[in-house]
C-alpha cells in the first residue's frame, strides 16, 4: 500500500483507541465495514491522557478492531490523526502497515515520545479507566 490512495480504493484499517466501538470518535467508522478484531504481537500501547498512542514493537498481544474503509475515510482518518501524506516527518501519528487475520491493515504509528507514559502490552484501550491506575485493560 503506498501513502497515498487512489480515490477509490478500498482498503483496511485496524483501529486501536477513541476510533474503536463505543469510543468518542467511533462515528468516524459509521460507513466503514467492521471485519473483526485482532489480537496483535506487534504494536504496545500507551497512555497518552484523553486517547492511546500505538509504537510498532513487539507485545504479549493488543486488540485492534479492524475495518473495510474506502478513501474518502481513509482521508478524513488522516486528518483526524494529524497524518500528512506529504510531509510524514512532521505528523502526529504516520501511517503503518500491520499484518491482521483479515490481511494487511493501515495503522496509525504515533511518532511522539512515550517517556513517563504508561506501556499497555496485552488487551486493549478502555478510554473508560483513562487515567485510573488500573491497566486500562477490560
Amino acid at each position: 500500500m503506498s501513502a497515498v490512495e487512489p480515490a477509490d480504493r478500498v482498503c483496511l484499517v485496524a483501529v486501536y483507541g477513541t476510533l474503536r466501538r463505543g469510543n468518542v470518535n467511533a462515528h468516524w467508522l459509521a460507513n466503514a465495514m467492521f471485519l473483526g478484531t485482532y489480537v496483535s504481537p506487534a504494536i504496545v500501547l500507551y497512555d497518552l491522557g484523553e486517547y492511546p498512542g500505538a509504537k510498532s514493537t513487539v507485545s504479549d498481544g493488543i486488540e485492534v478492531e479492524v475495518y473495510q474503509i474506502d478513501s474518502q475515510i481513509l482521508h478524513a482518518l488522516d486528518q483526524l490523526e494529524e497524518f500528512d501524506p506529504a510531509n510524514p516527518e512532521r505528523s502526529l501519528y504516520v501511517r503503518g502497515e500491520l499484518q491482521t487475520a483479515f490481511g494487511v491493515a493501515w495503522i496509525y504509528l504515533y511518532q511522539g515520545t512515550v517517556a513517563g507514559r504508561r506501556p499497555i502490552r496485552e488487551g486493549r484501550w478502555n478510554s473508560i479507566t483513562l487515567g485510573s491506575s488500573s491497566d486500562a485493560l477490560s
